[in-house]
């Protein structure tokens, strides 16, 4: 019945608009009061969160499976698992700004995904076939995706509260940082959670991918291979006190980006294989 008041690409727009909202409801008394209004931020987020749900089911309802088909519908869903991370993760160590770095990286993601036509060019059917091993493991690799994104934010955090005690500013944003032994110990757990999800996305893929899949999925297992391969890495290094938890902390970011942006290349082989494969069928 949902989807005779608005479209899935609508509910979405309304849930990038009001996760937009919620950056600058926080913002602005930050910036002309110094002070941080939490509540209002987390209702309106709360709100987005909402709207992106009825989006994505409506999208998923539509194409018949996880909407994870496109660069456009994993962008969304991994804006998801980043916001439904931050209600757990939020609450549970009373972090007050990681609300206001969540919804300024959900806005900035999901405006760039419904903005960007060649994102949502192509609208497939479910990517996993009816395969329910290859739909978990597609969504396991993704809600992994938005550990590391929260990670990302975090190690921001970690960042600007390094910046501040060497310069010693203590005013404004920075005095609503918590410290950087909390930070550090935040950004090791989500470091580990996403690390451990990634992996078991991967060992699900090898252990239950069917036949015949071809080299599409060769091509993302490297790309998802890769990935799993340097963040586990970097967490070992950390946790054997050879990384300083500041360049991990540049580490998880950068790794983020490339992450993001590695979605994109292997949609566009997928693309071109399916677009090979077809030309080849017809006659």
């Amino acid at each position: 019945m949902i989807e005779t008041f608005l479209t899935d690409r609508a509910w979405l727009w309304l849930a990038a608009a009001l996760y937009l909202g919620g950056f600058l409801f926080g913002v602005v008394p930050l910036v002309r009061r110094g002070r941080h209004s939490n509540r209002l931020s987390f209702f309106i987020m709360l709100a987005g969160f909402v709207a992106q749900t009825l989006g994505l089911y409506l999208r998923g309802k539509a194409i018949g499976g996880c909407p994870i088909g496109n660069t456009f519908e994993i962008l969304q869903f991994t804006t998801w698992s980043a916001v439904a991370l931050y209600f757990i993760v939020g609450a549970v160590f009373r972090l007050s700004l990681l609300g206001f770095f969540t919804s300024a990286f959900a806005a900035a993601l999901s405006l760039v995904s419904l903005a960007v036509p060649a994102c949502d060019a192509v609208c497939r059917a479910s990517a996993s076939g009816g395969n329910a091993w290859i739909e978990f493991h597609a969504a396991l690799a993704l809600f992994s995706y938005g550990v590391f994104g929260l990670l990302a934010l975090t190690s921001g955090m970690y960042l600007l509260q390094w910046f501040s005690i060497k310069r010693r500013r203590m005013d404004g944003i920075f005095s609503f940082l918590p410290s950087m032994r909390a930070l550090d110990q935040i950004n090791l757990r989500l470091h580990a959670t996403g690390a451990i999800l990634l992996g078991a996305s991967l060992a699900v893929a090898l252990i239950h991918w069917q036949r015949g899949a071809g080299h599409t999925v060769g091509f993302a297992m490297l790309f998802l291979g890769a990935i799993w391969f340097l963040y586990a890495v970097f967490l070992a290094l950390r946790l054997a006190n050879i990384v300083p938890a500041r360049r991990l902390a540049w580490a998880c970011i950068v790794l983020f980006v490339v992450a993001i942006f590695s979605i994109g290349l292997v949609n566009n082989h997928r693309a071109s294989r399916a677009t090979g494969a077809d030309a080849h069928q017809k006659p």
